[in-house]
């Protein structure tokens, strides 16, 4: 694809390239979603891809992406069967953790990948990165326990963007980026309702001309409660 992958552009950009800003973010993680919705609900027999991670979100022109490499691809369950039993593959660090300790894999073992890229795609952190300390080098136990408290959510938003993204759009992708990272699968959302929440933050363009950027002394304002289907969308 002419714009290289996810990956190139979040971790390992071209000299003097611009970081991606919110806006294109949220396309992209509502483009790979619905890329994710057409493997699970429109193909016949349904897909999982097993292997999603930002190296295989290849971007095209105007930053759309697709999905690639589906090497490890597998149909998924049919009639009554809720999982495909399977030697356990995938990329450490996007691999769910039900998946990992018994074979057994669902669609919600793909949504559990999905929220991973989704935190790179809004915290600018790998997956796994051991140059981080110990406490910081798997990024869904880093983000764990700044889920459970609002007023840190700042903490993880890029620090290239500098500021310049809507907060009420933060919350919303960490509220969504949460719920698929669950540790119970039941309790990670459909990939259609990932789609439809995506959508919507990706319909609201952010203008940074307009909206100040958010700097660190907004950990001392209280967060606005009202903030659309956070907790259940």
């Amino acid at each position: 694809m002419s714009l290289g992958s996810l990956e190139d552009h979040l971790f390992d950009p071209w000299p003097n390239q611009k970081p991606l800003d919110w806006n294109i973010r949220m396309k992209i993680a509502a483009g790979a979603a619905r890329g994710l919705e057409y493997l699970h609900d429109k193909m016949n027999p349904p897909i999982i891809y097993r292997d999603l991670k930002c190296s295989n979100i290849l971007l095209g022109e105007e930053f759309h992406p697709k999905l690639s490499d589906f090497g490890l691809a597998k149909v998924g369950p049919s009639g009554d069967k809720t999982h495909v039993s399977t030697r356990v593959m995938g990329t450490y660090g996007y691999c769910a953790p039900d998946y990992a300790m018994t074979g057994q894999l669902t669609f919600k073992s793909d949504i559990y990948s999905f929220g991973v890229v989704l935190l790179e795609i809004i915290t600018g952190r790998r997956a796994i990165d051991y140059t981080k300390s110990a406490a910081e080098q798997n990024l869904v136990s880093w983000a764990r326990p700044l889920f459970k408290d609002r007023k840190k959510f700042y903490k993880m938003a890029d620090p290239a963007l500098d500021g310049h993204y809507p907060i009420r759009s933060l919350y919303q992708a960490l509220a969504i980026a949460a719920m698929c990272v669950q540790e119970q699968p039941n309790m990670r959302p459909p990939i259609v309702d990932i789609v439809t929440a995506l959508s919507y933050l990706a319909s609201l363009k952010y203008d940074p001309e307009i909206e100040p950027p958010i700097r660190k002394s907004y950990k001392s304002q209280s967060p606005q409660k009202s903030i659309n289907n956070e907790e259940t969308w």
